[in-house]
């Protein structure tokens, strides 16, 4: 089992003693998921395995949380990014630029006969990032707020905006508005988290 190294090196501070153990591990599945180790809301890490939605995915996803062990103090598991308890109190590192989410406003249309909302994502830092990059900072700023799941089913089309739109509102305010369409968890009723 590889979760008593990954504990060990997470004590310690030493992430990049079991980067490629868990890259190796995660590609084994699907070259194409994605993982990372999240602070936990159950226990005290979160292992997630993701396939950011990607239906044709979903099915390994689906088997590598049917497998995972029992949660217990040290580690809680998902098959899908959860939302943040506060998405304006995260920073992220995109290369050599860190980026408080604090700053992220967003211009939100409601299509309330579809049941979806488009969104144009501002940051300051969001003009001086080019391509995969601003992809990234996007996307990472809408899944802390709404989680993978919630997202994906709420959120029609989303680009990103190089001046602040007119209206927008900021983290906090878009998770409200996204969560009173009539879903108050980031994953379906009858789901597993």
């Amino acid at each position: 089992m590889v979760l008593p190294l990954v504990s060990a090196a997470l004590g310690d501070g030493d992430p990049k003693r079991y980067e490629a153990v868990m890259c190796d591990l995660v590609a084994g599945i699907h070259p194409d998921l994605h993982w990372s180790i999240e602070r936990g809301e159950r226990a005290v890490y979160a292992l997630v395995v993701s396939g950011q939605e990607d239906p044709r995915l979903r099915p390994y996803t689906d088997a590598w949380k049917a497998a995972a062990p029992p949660e217990d103090l040290m580690w809680e598991y998902h098959d899908a990014v959860p939302p943040v308890p506060d998405p304006t109190a995260v920073t992220v590192n995109l290369g050599e630029r860190r980026v408080r989410l604090a700053d992220v406003r967003v211009a939100a249309q409601v299509d309330e006969s579809e049941g979806v909302v488009d969104v144009a994502v501002h940051h300051p830092e969001l003009a001086n990032l080019a391509g995969e990059q601003r992809t990234a900072m996007v996307f990472l700023a809408l899944d802390a707020t709404l989680g993978e799941r919630l997202a994906g089913r709420r959120l029609r089309r989303v680009e990103p905006a190089d001046r602040e739109p007119e209206n927008a509102v900021d983290l906090l305010q878009l998770r409200a508005l996204v969560r009173g369409m009539g879903e108050t968890e980031d994953t379906p009723e009858g789901a597993g988290g």
